[in-house]
């Protein structure tokens, strides 16, 4: 069963989305904070990762900096309701760019097809 670390500030957004992986088949692991997503992430690294860009007072851009650099083999979707951050260079470093949005399709569909690539042999 593949782990889905869920990053965002949004108690609600958080709990849909696990509640909505979950019943997918999925372990989701559930964080508010950078702090608390690089602490899952070095207890044992998830098998993706959902990071929202704004949390709070901190930048979910950030924390993809400092997982990218340190864990390169996890995937990383940046979720995020602003559009805008796809055109910043440091968003390139994530896998995956999916607006938020009441249709959760498109983000399990793209989390169905990291992991699978994640999967395939090199």
């Amino acid at each position: 069963m593949a782990r889905i670390l869920i990053v965002d500030d949004e108690v609600n957004v958080r709990n849909l989305y696990s509640e909505e992986l979950e019943g997918e088949g999925y372990e989701t692991i559930l964080a508010e904070n950078i702090a608390e997503a690089l602490a899952a992430v070095g207890k044992g690294a998830p098998d993706l990762i959902v990071l929202d860009i704004k949390l709070g007072d901190e930048s979910g851009i950030d924390a993809l900096m400092q997982i990218a650099d340190r864990h390169k083999n996890i995937p990383v979707i940046l979720n995020s309701a602003y559009s805008v951050y796809k055109d910043n260079f440091q968003t390139w470093a994530a896998d995956a760019y999916i607006v938020k949005s009441a249709d959760l399709k498109p983000l399990k569909d793209k989390i169905k097809e990291l992991l699978e690539r994640k999967e395939m042999p090199q």
